[in-house]
């Protein structure tokens, strides 16, 4: 059939009116034109469009398991789920994997080649990365630490973070002047990279840097940008860019007299950025580490465009800038593994951690405020969630 993928079924029990019945029964529900079976004598087919298969497999357990008197159903049952569960290959449409056609696109000729004969991440080459990882001192694993991070991270060995998720605060407790903006924005930019630059050291072989940032509108600072050039200069390779579509459109349309004109629209931007970086090489070593990603949710996450509404409790933890818990998620199940350990250098209230230890991954945070380390501790604990 087009459009459908066929899978055969090997050892289905003998077919009767009344087993064919229970079958058909287990498929009501589901359209013809996304799933539908063949079964004539130990012969049975399913044929797959498209699935919305949490609803299928939850029909199918409940079939198996809630007291049908038939033992070969019901094995018969849980062999059909397996089959379509094993099915790796299928795209995503809303709660529904879809089987057939998804990927009908036109293919690009001797891609293999193209990809051999030009050098990948040009940017990249000839760094002095050592690929000998270390493990992090047992002070500074799954704690909260109030400190200047680039002091704090100057005690930590090379290579000894799997992956660093931040989101860099827009000040550092530094002197700042509406009359002297680029003095204050220089200093920022100083600092911010010095304690980048410790991140880049601590990172190990194949670790990922993944850092959540927006450009900053008022000001006129491609912030995004910069940091980005600063890991390519650093030779980390540039993973990729997720653009967090936050659906906030609570922003000003205009700056001030250019109402319906050119002379100076505001752009409407309603989303962030996270701009992820790999240390010496893209792929990253999973050890003893398990991953705890689940397929569906890596076909939906890798495609780089996230609809997560803001944080809206940043008022029960007295924190006017926090990304939503859900983001972190997302960006340690996809870049992580379980045990590995995580880093925030500028932690806030504590959302990296409190995902992390969630997700058994070891931490690290680190914050200049007494406050929300304070804060953090306590969303550790199970106090503030």
């Amino acid at each position: 059939m087009e459009n459908f993928k066929a899978i055969p079924i090997l050892s289905a029990p003998e077919s009767s009116p009344e087993r064919l019945q229970k079958i058909r029964n287990l498929f009501v529900g589901f359209p013809d034109t996304d799933i539908r079976f063949e079964w004539k004598e130990k012969q049975f087919v399913i044929f797959l469009h498209a699935l919305d298969f949490q609803r299928f497999s939850a029909r199918l357990m409940s079939f198996a398991e809630n007291g049908e008197p038939d033992q070969e159903l019901r094995d018969f049952s849980r062999q059909i789920l397996e089959a379509v569960d094993s099915i790796r290959s299928y795209g995503l449409k809303g709660e529904k994997r879809l089987y057939a056609g998804y990927n009908d696109e036109r293919k690009v000729k001797g891609r293999a080649k193209k990809v051999a004969d030009r050098e990948p991440y040009f940017y990249a080459t000839g760094h002095n990365f050592s690929k000998s990882n270390h493990l992090c001192p047992p002070e500074y694993k799954n704690k909260i630490i109030c400190g200047d991070s680039e002091q704090v991270l100057k005690q930590l060995p090379d290579n000894c973070v799997d992956l660093i998720f931040t989101s860099p605060a827009y000040n550092f407790g530094l002197e700042y002047s509406a009359n002297d903006d680029a003095f204050h924005w220089d200093s920022y930019f100083e600092k911010l990279f010095r304690i980048f630059s410790e991140c880049v050291r601590v990172l190990k072989y194949g670790g990922r840097i993944a850092v959540n940032v927006q450009p900053l509108f008022s000001d006129y600072v491609p912030i995004h940008h910069l940091i980005s050039q600063f890991f390519m200069e650093k030779k980390l390779i540039w993973k990729g860019e997720i653009l967090w579509e936050k659906n906030n459109y609570n922003c000003k349309y205009t700056a001030w007299g250019s109402w319906k004109s050119p002379s100076n629209p505001y752009l409407k931007y309603t989303w962030e950025f996270i701009e992820i970086f790999c240390k010496g090489n893209l792929k990253k070593e999973r050890g003893d580490g398990v991953a705890d990603i689940s397929a569906d949710e890596f076909k939906k996450w890798v495609v780089a465009k996230w609809s997560i509404g803001p944080e809206r409790k940043m008022k029960d933890f007295d924190h006017p800038a926090m990304f939503p818990e859900e983001l972190a998620v997302r960006v340690l199940k996809l870049f992580s593994f379980e045990g590995d350990l995580v880093l925030d250098p500028f932690n806030g209230a504590g959302t990296t951690t409190a995902i992390a230890k969630k997700l058994n991954r070891g931490f690290l945070g680190i914050d200049n405020s007494e406050k929300y380390c304070e804060t953090a501790r306590k969303r550790m604990e199970g106090f503030l969630l």
